[in-house]
């Protein structure tokens, strides 16, 4: 696989011949990747076209919060996507343009467990303050909410670009391999990477988890007077486990890659592939599809978006032969 996202140290000769090493197995990569990453994102802009194609979904805090998880996800897989390829044909990039993608991609990765955070205490609210639920989660209050994760999400990598520009502002003129070890010289900004990181695990992690044992307790309490709520409370519990669990494999992404840089060479390579694809690009994939297929009203919703595409395909075929006759 590409370096998208280690330290490099190649010499010119090295970089030629890697870019004549064109394989089978290199290609096969690379047409997975690809797939991949276009399949879902069609299907993450159909979700959000249904989305917005409904008054009531984008009126709703659930739905404004699923919606911007989809657009979060859609720019992460893209600019993922982008870096690979760069990556894959070892093709230099202007270091300002690399910051730029980079921010974004960092951005948008950091994001998603935050969402999912805020997603969480929208559904803490809804089970355990149901009368209050319309008072404490407004449209408004929502995108304050968003607003606020796209500010915490975008703080680690805005402190490299601005040290960069601060101390070497010619930085970002050079071309360059488009990593985000490049942004990153100094080992201040490293050791400041992990800590956030960790920070921001640690806390999103709490706050699942408080949320999880809140919801559960209540689905209990409430399971004589409202079976049928407190099994849709369970239902929701479960779900967010498994998004939580797809979180975590996230975030272990960075720890797999440093421990499997100790493999020799050939085995790096293959379960490097391997971790970027099974522990950074599917859970990124599977997490929205399973939310909006889960829930009842968009599933239904999507469904119908879906039929109704379908209908305009055939009619004016059948539109010709009612009037022919």
């Amino acid at each position: 696989m590409a370096n998208v996202s280690g330290p490099l140290s190649l010499t010119h000769l090295q970089l030629q011949a890697m870019r004549l090493a064109i394989t089978e197995e290199r290609i096969f990569k690379m047409f997975l990747v690809l797939g991949t990453h276009v399949v879902f994102i069609y299907i993450n802009l159909a979700m959000l076209f249904t989305l917005w194609s409904k008054p009531s979904f984008r009126h709703t805090a659930r739905y404004i919060l699923f919606a911007h998880m989809l657009f979060n996800d859609t720019i992460h897989l893209a600019i993922t996507l982008a870096l690979y390829m760069l990556g894959s044909f070892y093709l230099f990039v202007v270091r300002v343009a690399c910051a730029f993608m980079v921010l974004l991609s960092s951005c948008t990765f950091t994001n998603g467990p935050l969402n999912l955070a805020v997603m969480s205490l929208e559904r803490y609210t809804a089970v355990c303050f149901p009368l209050r639920h319309s008072e404490l989660a407004t449209p408004g209050r929502t995108q304050l909410a968003v607003g606020l994760v796209w500010a915490l999400g975008v703080i680690n990598v805005l402190i490299d670009v601005c040290a960069l520009f601060l101390t070497e502002p010619s930085f970002f003129l050079s071309p360059a391999l488009c990593t985000l070890e490049h942004l990153q010289t100094a080992g201040w900004q490293r050791e400041k990477g992990v800590a956030l990181n960790t920070l921001l695990f640690v806390t999103v992690t709490a706050v699942l988890v408080y949320t999880y044992v809140a919801i559960m307790l209540e689905a209990r309490s409430a399971s004589s007077s409202e079976p049928g709520s407190a099994q849709r409370a369970m239902r929701t519990v479960l779900l967010h486990a498994l998004q939580l669990g797809l979180s975590i494999m996230s975030f272990m992404y960075v720890v797999l890659e440093s421990l499997l840089a100790k493999l020799p060479p050939a085995v790096y390579t293959q379960m490097r592939f391997i971790n970027f694809m099974v522990v950074l690009i599917l859970p990124r994939c599977l997490s929205s599809l399973i939310y909006g297929l889960r829930d009842e009203a968009f599933r239904s919703a999507f469904r119908q978006h879906l039929i109704c595409c379908s209908v305009r395909r055939v009619e004016p075929p059948h539109r010709s032969l009612n009037t022919n006759i």
